[in-house]
C-alpha cells in the first residue's frame, strides 16, 4: 500500500560532473527505485529554480539532456513515479506567493545560499532571496514526507517545515504535511555527511563544473581517453601508501572513493583491496580504467535514449502530478479565503 511521497529534483542547470553524478544523481535514482513499490515518487525538474541564473536559451536542451542522464542512470519510470516540470504545473507559483505571506524577511534572509549567492549585493535578484519559498512549496504541494537533498539545502528543508507549521497553526488544522527532520532525511538517504567527490587537481575542494581548470573535473560528456588522462594526472602525495585518509591523503582517498562509487562497493572493501600498494601508477591506471569504462557505456545509455522518449514521460507525469498539486492547492486557497 502507498504510505509516503518522496520528492527530488533534477538539475537542469547545464553539464554534470562526475562528482554530481556520483554524489547526488545515482543515490537519488537508487533510492526512487528502491522505495517506489510502496510510496510515491515525485522526481521533478526544478527549471524555475535554473531561470534564476541560466536564461541563455539553452533550458530546454539542458533540461532533456539532464532527464536522459537520470534515465541512464537506471530511473525506472513506474505507475507510483511521477517525472514533470515544475514551470508546467502552475500551483508550484501560485502556492510560493501564498507561503511568501507566511514567511518574515529575517528568516528568509538568513538563508546561507542567499547570502553567498546575493552577497549582500542590492543588484542581486529577488528570485534567490524567494528560492526556498519555491522550494517549499515544491515540497508541500505534494505531502512530500522524505526529499533527498545535499548538506547544504537542509537549512531550506528546515524553512519549509516551519512555514508548513506556521500555516496549519494559524489555520488551525493540518493542511500541509511536514517533511521529516533534516537528522531523519540523512538516515532515509544512508548517509552522514554526504558524498562529496574531490577536485583532482585541489582535493580540498569538492569538484566543481564552474572551476577554470579542466584537469581539475570530469564531466559526463567528457571523451573517455580524457577523462582516464585526467585521473592519471590527479594530484596524490608523497605517503607512498594507498589507504582511505581524508585528512592526510586528500588526493589518494578521493581516488578510491570514485573507484568504490562507480564499482557499487562498500568504500572499505575497495580500500582494503588496495591495502599494502605503494605505487601510486598501478592504482591511478585501475582507477582510469573504471572511469573510462563507466563513461563509455554510460554515453552508449544517453545516446539510446529519444527526446520523443523523454517528452512522453513528462506528459504522463505532468497529467500525474497537476491533479495532485491543484487539490492541493485548492485546500490551501479555501483555507486562506481566497476559494
Amino acid at each position: 500500500m502507498v504510505k509516503e511521497t518522496i520528492l527530488t529534483g533534477i538539475r537542469v542547470n547545464g553539464e554534470l560532473t562526475l562528482g554530481n553524478y556520483l554524489g547526488a544523481l545515482l543515490p537519488m535514482v537508487r533510492l526512487t527505485n528502491k522505495y517506489s513499490a510502496y510510496a510515491k515518487a515525485n522526481v521533478f525538474v526544478p527549471d524555475l529554480h535554473a531561470i534564476i541564473t541560466d536564461i541563455d536559451g539553452s533550458l530546454k536542451a539542458n533540461l532533456l539532456k539532464s532527464i536522459k542522464y537520470y534515465l541512464a542512470a537506471g530511473l525506472v519510470i513506474t505507475p507510483n513515479v511521477s517525472i514533470y516540470r515544475q514551470s508546467y504545473i502552475p500551483a508550484h507559483s501560485e502556492l510560493t506567493w501564498i507561503l511568501n505571506c507566511f514567511a518574515n524577511m529575517g528568516e528568509v534572509s538568513r538563508m546561507i545560499q542567499y547570502k553567498e549567492k546575493g552577497d549582500g549585493k542590492d543588484s542581486a535578484n529577488v528570485g534567490i532571496f524567494d528560492y526556498p519559498i519555491l522550494m517549499a512549496a515544491d515540497i508541500l504541494l505534494y505531502d512530500a514526507v522524505y526529499v533527498p537533498v545535499g548538506k547544504d539545502q537542509f537549512q531550506h528543508l528546515e524553512l519549509t517545515r516551519n512555514l508548513a507549521e506556521r500555516f496549519n497553526h494559524r489555520i488551525g488544522r493540518d493542511v500541509f504535511t511536514l517533511p521529516v527532520a533534516t537528522a531523519e532525511q540523512a538516515k532515509f538517504m544512508g548517509v552522514k555527511d554526504g558524498i562529496c567527490i574531490r577536485d583532482l587537481q585541489n582535493p580540498e575542494k569538492k569538484m566543481s563544473k564552474s572551476t577554470a581548470a579542466e584537469n581539475s573535473k570530469i564531466m559526463l560528456s567528457d571523451a573517455p581517453e580524457a577523462a582516464a588522462k585526467k585521473i592519471m594526472s590527479a594530484t596524490t602525495d608523497n605517503v607512498s601508501k594507498v589507504q582511505f585518509d581524508m585528512f592526510n591523503q586528500p588526493g589518494i582517498s578521493n581516488l578510491l572513493q570514485i573507484l568504490a562509487f562507480i564499482r557499487n562497493q562498500p568504500l572499505s572493501e575497495v580500500a582494503a583491496g588496495w591495502a599494502g600498494v605503494t605505487q601510486y601508477g598501478e592504482f591511478k591506471t585501475a582507477v582510469a580504467e573504471e572511469v573510462k569504462g563507466f563513461l563509455i557505456d554510460f554515453q552508449a545509455r544517453v545516446a539510446e535514449i529519444s527526446d520523443e522518449e523523454v517528452l512522453s514521460a513528462l506528459e504522463n507525469g505532468e497529467k500525474k502530478a497537476s491533479k495532485v498539486a491543484e487539490t492541493k492547492l485548492y485546500e490551501v486557497q479555501r483555507a486562506v479565503g481566497l476559494r
